[in-house]
Parts: C-alpha cells; sequence; structure tokens
C-alpha cells in the first residue's frame, strides 16, 4: 500500500518525477543491503530479535513520512523501509523453509508467493478509505506492520539458522548465463518502474486514487493468472523462445498503453499484460540460469541474480523518473517498451548463440516473486532440483 500512496502523496506534496524517482529507487538500494547485512545481524543477535527490531523501526518509518514531506527526507525513510523489508522478508521465510518438509515445500511457496501476491492487490483498495493529503493511510500502514508481527512473535516455534551462499561473481554469471543476467537486470528496471513509478504516472495523467488503486492493481492481478500458464509452457518448451515471447507481448501492452491517450479501461488492459509478464519473466530468468549451472553453483547463482536484479531496480526508476520529467508521464510506457523490446532481441540473438537446453535436462520452473529473499529462493531452486531428478528418473525408468 506504501508503494503506490508514496507516489499519490508525493505528487500532492509537488515532488517531481524526478525526485519521486530517486525515492523510488532508494528503497530498492536499502532492499539489497538488507538482503546483504540481515543475515549476517541474524547470526549475531537472533531471529526474534532482529525481526522485532526491523518490524519497530520501519513501522516508525512509515509513521514518519508525513511529518518530513521532504524529498530528502522521504529518500532516507525509503532507504529504512526497503532495508528492514527485506531483513523481514529474510526472517519470515526461514520460518516458513523451517516449517516445511520435502513433500510439502512446494505447495507451501506456492500458497506464500499467492497470499503475498493477493496481499499487494488487495492492499490497492485500502487507498481509498482516506484521503492521500491526511497521515490516515500511513498510520494505517504502521498499524498493518505492528499487527502482522505478532503471530510469528508470539509464536513458540523453533528458531532456524539462517545459510546463505556467497553470490557468484557478475563476471562468472554473465559466462554462465548471459541471457539471465543481463535479462534480469534489465527486468529489475522494470519492476520497480511499474511498482513504484505506476502511482506517479496515474497522478500526473489525472486519474482519481479509486482508478490509481486499480491500475496498480491490475499490474499486479496479470501476474497472478499469467505466471501459472507460462510456468506450464516452460517445462514444454525452449525457455528463451517464451522468454521473448512474454517480452513481447509486454512491449505490445506498452505500446498500446502509450496510446491510449488516458482512456481508463485500454490503461488497464495494458497494466494487466505489461505488469502481468514481468514477474513470471523474473522466475523464467531463473530457471533458464540454472539450466545452464551445475546443482552446485545454483545457490551462489540465485545470489547473484538477486543482486543484479537489485542493482536494475535501483537504476531502472531514475531513468523512469527523467524521461517522464523531459517528456511527459507516458514517456513511463516508453521506458517500460523499451525494457521489453531489448529483452526480447538480447533472447533472439542468444538463440543463435547456443543450442537449446533438451527440455527432458532442464530444472523444473519455480513460481517466485521478485520480492522473495535468497531463503525462500535457495529453498526454491532445492525443491525444484529434486523434483525435475524425480521425473526423469520416473521418465527412465522401464
Amino acid at each position: 500500500m506504501h508503494f503506490t500512496l508514496i507516489g499519490l502523496r508525493g505528487t500532492i506534496e509537488g515532488f517531481t518525477s524526478t525526485e519521486l524517482a530517486v525515492v523510488t529507487s532508494a528503497y530498492f538500494m536499502g532492499f539489497l543491503a538488507g538482503a546483504r547485512l540481515s543475515p549476517v545481524m541474524i547470526k549475531r543477535v537472533g531471529h526474534v530479535r532482529v525481526f522485532a527490531a526491523l518490524g519497530s523501526f520501519m513501522s516508525a518509518g512509515l509513521i514518519a513520512f508525513p511529518l518530513l514531506a521532504e524529498p530528502w527526507a522521504w529518500t532516507l525513510l525509503r532507504l529504512l523501509v526497503g532495508f528492514c523489508m527485506s531483513g523481514i522478508f529474510v526472517a519470515a521465510e526461514s520460518w516458513l523453509n523451517n516449517a516445511a518438509t520435502n513433500e510439502t515445500r512446494g505447495k507451501v511457496l506456492s500458497a506464500y508467493m499467492t497470499a503475498q501476491t493477493l496481499g499487494i492487490i488487495g492492499a490497492q483498495g485500502l487507498l481509498t478509505l482516506a484521503d492521500a493529503k491526511t497521515s490516515v493511510l500511513f498510520i494505517g500502514a504502521s498499524i498493518l506492520v505492528s499487527i502482522s508481527f505478532a503471530p510469528i512473535l508470539l509464536s513458540a516455534t523453533h528458531v532456524p539458522l539462517v545459510e546463505i551462499a556467497r553470490p557468484m561473481s557478475l563476471r562468472d554469471l554473465f559466462s554462465g548465463s548471459p541471457l539471465g543476467t543481463v535479462g534480469i537486470f534489465l527486468l529489475g528496471g522494470a519492476f520497480a518502474t511499474q511498482s513504484g513509478m505506476g502511482a506517479v504516472f496515474g497522478t500526473q495523467i489525472g486519474l482519481t486514487v479509486a482508478q490509481i488503486s486499480l491500475f496498480i492493481a491490475m499490474l499486479f492481478a496479470g501476474a497472478l493468472v499469467l505466471q501459472h500458464p507460462i510456468g506450464w509452457l516452460s517445462d514444454k518448451i525452449d525457455r528463451r523462445k517464451l522468454i521473448f515471447g512474454a517480452a513481447f507481448l509486454g512491449l505490445t501492452s506498452c505500446a498500446f498503453g502509450w496510446s491510449t491517450s488516458g482512456g481508463l479501461w485500454p490503461l488497464m488492459v495494458s497494466a494487466f499484460f505489461a505488469g502481468g509478464v514481468t514477474t513470471p519473466l523474473y522466475a523464467l530468468f531463473l530457471a533458464h540460469a540454472n539450466d545452464s549451472l551445475d546443482t552446485d553453483d545454483m545457490p551462489s547463482a540465485s545470489g547473484g541474480l538477486v543482486f543484479t536484479f537489485g542493482l536494475g531496480a535501483i537504476v531502472g526508476p531514475l531513468l523512469t523518473g527523467w524521461a517522464m520529467h523531459m517528456f511527459g508521464p507516458y514517456a513511463f510506457w516508453l521506458v517500460l517498451g523499451a525494457t521489453f523490446s531489448t529483452i526480447a532481441l538480447y533472447a533472439l540473438y542468444r538463440m543463435t548463440q547456443r543450442p537449446a537446453t533438451p527440455v527432458e535436462e532442464t530444472e523444473s520452473y519455480i513460481a517466485v516473486l521478485p520480492t522473495t529473499s535468497l531463503v525462500a529462493l535457495e529453498a526454491a531452486n532445492a525443491w525444484a532440483a529434486d523434483k525435475a531428478e524425480a521425473e526423469r528418473g520416473k521418465d527412465a525408468a522401464p
């Protein structure tokens, strides 16, 4: 909810597109730092203390936004919130993974990803309950954060260990999977632009709060609907072809959104498909990279890919904010379209450089979200490798 609220309130406060882009990028800088530092903090003082401390800081940060309505202050607060959110994911997903067994891990992760997406979609409706000019929505977000910690902090669950592999270097990652590395960097920019600058775009073209909420909800609703069909196809055909197809659909959706001239329902259709391919593309790039690597290298490769995605998420909003400031709000679609077109063209190029991995030798598709921490991602990779191995053994049996 606060992602969309930042765009709404920032525009009301008179922030420029460039200033709001910096505020958005700061969140992903904090998120990237939290992914690196929170496991160290957990090892030093324990899950419960880190979980509670980060929750307290995040709750306080959300309340502070309306008190310090200045771009520099919001940049620092978003940095703090991003760091806290990343650490919270690491801690919470450690408990989640520890509670699952090898038999249930796939279903547990799937339910977790679905619940998180539904939470994002449902949160947009909360924006219509109060005026963005007041502090009510920020206070509401803070209350939700505080309440969400009670189930874990009051439960008598075993405290798991957090072991995260050292990220693979970008050079080794690019050598092993050029398409996975380049694609996930570009996708980081697209995801951060959609989630961080979508509300800014809606505000600048004159949409109401309810319409902006629906626009952002459609970005994630598309992902919820398209994730499973794309996942099913990814285990049947060359994933590079599917990456090209999904990116081309994203490009087409952005071109349609750019040409709508503000028509409400055409904008919603564009958002549904442009957002709908972004999350599946994230999972596709991870799966494609895993296909090119040994099983032992997957954990470190996942760390490298998450870091690469984070770099793209920092750069993307900055580029979009500058373009919107220079060329108007509809540059939002132009930057997204250019990103999808680059992904599609690079996928075509890579098809000419390396033969396709046989479908029977690929790892299973993992329906993970871009916000997933390395803890859940490594667990999902292990589950996918075990599942693929079991299926290959079943096929080889007489």
